[in-house]
C-alpha cells in the first residue's frame, strides 16, 4: 500500500509541475498582448483622462487647469455644430443604412443563384467604404464635373457641386454611409435564415399577406438582429472621420457643413496642439456614445423580443 501511495504521489506531483509549466508557457503567449494593452490602450487611455484637466501644447509640459477645458465646451459654439453636424449625420444615415440592409438581405434570402457572388459583392463596399481611396472617389463622383452631374444631364438637370455645397456636402457623406450596407446585411442574412419556414406557412394558411407577414414574423423575430446592428452601426458612425477628413480637405467645409465631431477633434489636437481640450473632447464624446448605448439597451426591453 505505501507503494501504491507513493507511486499516486509521485504522479500528482509530476502533473502538478506540468501544469506549472503549461500555465508558465501561456503566460508567454499571453504576454505580448498584455503589453499591447498596457502600453497601447489603457496607458494612453489613462494620459487622456489626465490631459483632459490640463493645458498642452505638445511642446511645454502640461499644466494643470481643473474644469476650464470643460468650461470652454459650453461656450465653444464651433463644437456645438459639430455635434449638430454629427447628431444629424447619425440620426439619418444609420436607420437608412439598417433598411438598406434589411431589404436586400430579404432578396438575397429568397434563394437567388449565385448567392455567395452577391453577398460578397455587396459586403465589399464595407470594407473600402472608410478608406481614403474611396472618400476621393466619392469626391470625384459628386463634384462639379463628376459622374452624378454627368448622369442628372442626361435628363436635363442642371449640373452644380455637391461637395461644395454647404446645403448638400452632407447629403453626400450620408449617402456614402448608406451604401456601406454590407456588414448589416449579412447579420440580417444570418439571422433570416434561421426564422423556421412553417411560421410563414401557418400565416399564409391563415390568410396573412406579405406585409402582416413581415410586421408579424419578420420584425418581432429579427428585432435582436436589428438592435446588435444598431447599436454597433450608431457606435461606427459617431467615430466616422477619414469621409469628412478626405472630402473636405480637412478643413470641415464649406462653411463647417461636414464639420463632424471627430474632425473637430483632430483639429484641435494636430493644428491648434491644443492637446489637452482635445482630450477634454474625446472623453466628451465615449460619454455620448456610452449614453446613445444605454438608452438603447434600456428601450431594447419595449421592442426587442427573445425565445426565452
Amino acid at each position: 500500500m505505501s507503494a501504491l501511495g507513493e507511486l499516486r504521489r509521485l504522479g500528482a506531483s509530476r502533473a502538478g509541475q506540468a501544469h506549472q509549466r503549461d500555465n508558465k508557457a501561456a503566460f508567454l503567449f499571453l504576454l505580448p498582448w498584455f503589453a499591447g494593452l498596457l502600453l497601447i490602450t489603457a496607458g494612453p487611455v489613462a494620459a487622456s483622462f489626465v490631459l483632459g484637466f490640463t493645458d498642452y501644447n505638445l511642446l511645454q509640459p502640461p499644466e494643470f487647469n481643473g474644469l476650464e477645458n470643460i468650461q470652454r465646451m459650453l461656450t465653444d459654439e464651433r463644437l456645438h455644430h459639430s455635434l449638430a453636424v454629427t447628431f444629424t449625420y447619425v440620426l439619418i444615415s444609420v436607420p437608412l443604412q439598417l433598411a438598406a440592409a434589411l431589404g436586400l438581405a430579404m432578396l438575397l434570402d429568397r434563394g437567388l443563384r449565385g448567392l455567395a457572388f452577391y453577398r460578397s459583392a455587396f459586403y465589399l463596399p464595407s470594407l473600402l467604404g472608410s478608406s481614403v481611396a474611396i472618400a476621393v472617389l466619392w469626391r470625384q463622383i459628386f463634384g462639379a464635373e463628376g459622374l452624378f452631374n454627368q448622369l442628372l444631364g442626361l435628363f436635363g438637370v442642371s449640373a452644380r457641386g455637391w461637395i461644395s455645397d454647404p446645403d448638400t456636402a452632407l447629403s453626400t457623406l450620408i449617402v456614402l454611409n448608406v451604401w456601406t450596407f454590407g456588414a448589416p446585411m449579412v447579420i440580417f442574412l444570418a439571422g433570416l435564415r434561421q426564422i423556421p419556414v412553417m411560421y410563414y406557412e401557418a400565416a399564409s394558411v391563415d390568410g396573412a399577406g406579405r406585409w402582416t407577414q413581415f410586421r408579424k414574423i419578420t420584425l418581432p423575430l429579427l428585432s435582436p438582429i436589428i438592435f446588435f446592428n444598431l447599436v454597433l452601426q450608431i457606435i461606427h458612425a459617431f467615430q466616422s472621420f477619414t469621409q469628412a477628413f478626405v472630402v473636405s480637405g480637412g478643413t470641415g467645409g464649406p462653411s463647417d457643413s461636414t464639420m463632424f465631431y471627430t474632425l473637430y477633434l483632430y483639429q484641435r489636437g494636430f493644428h491648434n496642439f491644443d492637446m489637452g481640450y482635445a482630450s477634454a473632447l474625446a472623453w466628451l464624446l465615449l460619454i455620448i456614445i456610452a449614453a446613445f448605448t444605454a438608452v438603447n439597451f434600456w428601450a431594447a426591453k419595449r421592442w426587442v423580443f427573445y425565445d426565452d
